[in-house]
């Protein structure tokens, strides 16, 4: 009996006995994924069960068992190998879903700052990897610029130097595609994260140290032991130890008389102060960061102690170039009002000028001055009947030569007397020179 096994994967199977001796049946173990199928007479295919997949079994040994119907029955073997070929049906994946990689500041640029890694799978070049940098979802994140991989083995290089303050964390996403056809790919989130370095000096935003003219500090001469003078406020543009400050009074015109706090920058008395101590003091504080190697700044502080806060101590600075514009409306009224007070103060000059010239007059001449016109017209008798009466007409006299005045006040004139009467003629008529001297 003899197996033989054909190129169309058809096994043939032969046996010179005749009768049940001649016939023969053929079979495989049942654990593998075929079956060895009759076609026509002594003649077998194998075919598969279900998919085969390459990647949990690349290969299979399979050993087929031939026996005839005679007795004692007869068999024989024959062991073949089924290699399963590779299809493009594995995606490259990458080793970690996300890489978190770490670079210091003012890096030197094409420095290996990290690599991704990822696998095929697939055999052949269904398994060659290629890596790529997949296009930033911020459109304005110049990574061309910033980072570059290796095609080939996925290494990370920072093209030039980072800066924290400007950049302290980058994130972008790379890309693994193989060669089958039709290629597969797949991504990976990469988050580079940048290290502070102590590049940045202790800026002083409280005096400004701007070169105008210097803040000055006023201290009571009662101050207690402890009294707040002032406080110094300065940041640092670093991050973690290399932006912690502090403090320290590095010179003082009196030494022993203040003190600075190391950790928040306050400005204290140290002790009381006493009337020999000088009035003008000047302080200059250091200002350190925590960072290695450390770097510092200085701020000078100006000191005034004064017996009180009303007391004037230093020049005001000089005034602006350009005066501030006044309020129309208050220069109307500043105007206004210097004229109606110039109008009243002209019209009690003129009165009492007028006044003096008549009394002089009158002293001249010895006799009166009497005003041509009426007075006003409300000085009116009231009649018992409630109505208004006849006008009235007064003579003022001025009498000279004995050194007093007299007023005469004149009688009620008749409303209805129609002819004038001279000055002459009311001195001669009775009616007239009936008057009441005070």
């Amino acid at each position: 009996m003899e197996i033989g096994w054909m190129r169309n994967q058809r096994q043939s199977v032969s046996d010179p006995d005749s009768g049940d001796n001649g016939k023969t049946i053929s079979f495989i173990p049942d654990d593998l994924p075929f079956l060895l199928k009759p076609s026509v007479k002594n003649f077998y295919t194998l075919v598969t069960k279900r998919a085969l997949d390459r990647e949990e079994r690349p290969h299979y040994n399979i050993t087929i068992t031939a026996t005839d119907l005679g007795t004692p029955r007869l068999k024989t073997q024959h062991n073949i190998t089924v290699l399963v070929s590779d299809v493009n049906d594995n995606a490259p994946a990458f080793t970690q879903t996300s890489y978190t990689l770490f670079v210091r500041e003012n890096n030197s640029p094409a420095l290996h700052i990290g690599s991704v890694s990822a696998t095929d799978r697939d055999a052949g070049a269904n398994a060659q990897v290629t890596y790529s940098l997949l296009p930033p979802q911020d459109p304005h994140l110049p990574l061309a610029s910033l980072v570059s991989i290796n095609a080939d083995n996925g290494q990370l290089f920072a093209l030039r130097a980072l800066d924290y303050e400007a950049l302290q964390a980058l994130e972008f996403r790379v890309g693994a595609t193989d060669r089958g056809s039709p290629a597969l790919s797949s991504q990976a989130l990469v988050r580079v994260l940048v290290l502070d370095a102590n590049d940045n000096s202790p800026f002083v935003l409280y005096p400004l140290q701007n070169g105008s003219a210097p803040c000055t500090e006023l201290v009571p001469r009662a101050a207690e032991p402890g009294y707040l003078v002032s406080k110094v406020v300065a940041v640092d543009g670093d991050s973690g130890q290399n932006a912690w400050l502090s403090y320290q009074l590095l010179k003082a015109t009196e030494p022993g008389l203040f003190g600075v706090w190391a950790h928040n920058g306050e400005v204290r008395t140290a002790r009381l102060l006493s009337e020999r101590d000088a009035a003008k003091h000047r302080l200059v504080v250091l200002v350190k960061d925590n960072g290695e190697p450390p770097l510092s700044a200085s701020v000078t502080l100006h000191v005034l102690l004064v017996d009180g806060f009303s007391q004037p101590y230093l020049p005001l600075p000089e005034a602006a170039a350009d005066p501030a514009q006044a309020d129309p409306l208050t220069v109307y009224l500043v105007i206004a009002l210097a004229s109606v007070s110039s109008l009243f103060l002209f019209s009690v000059l003129a009165f009492v000028a007028a006044r003096l010239c008549r009394r002089g007059r009158a002293a001249s001449l010895g006799g009166c001055s009497v005003p041509e016109g009426h007075f006003p017209g409300h000085l009116v008798d009231v009649s018992g009947t409630g109505t208004l009466s006849q006008s009235y007409q007064y003579e003022v006299c001025l009498m000279g030569g004995s050194g007093t005045s007299e007023f005469k006040f004149l009688k009620p004139v008749i409303p209805n007397l129609t002819s004038q009467i001279s000055g002459r003629e009311k001195e001669e008529n009775p009616y007239f020179r009936n008057s009441s001297e005070i």
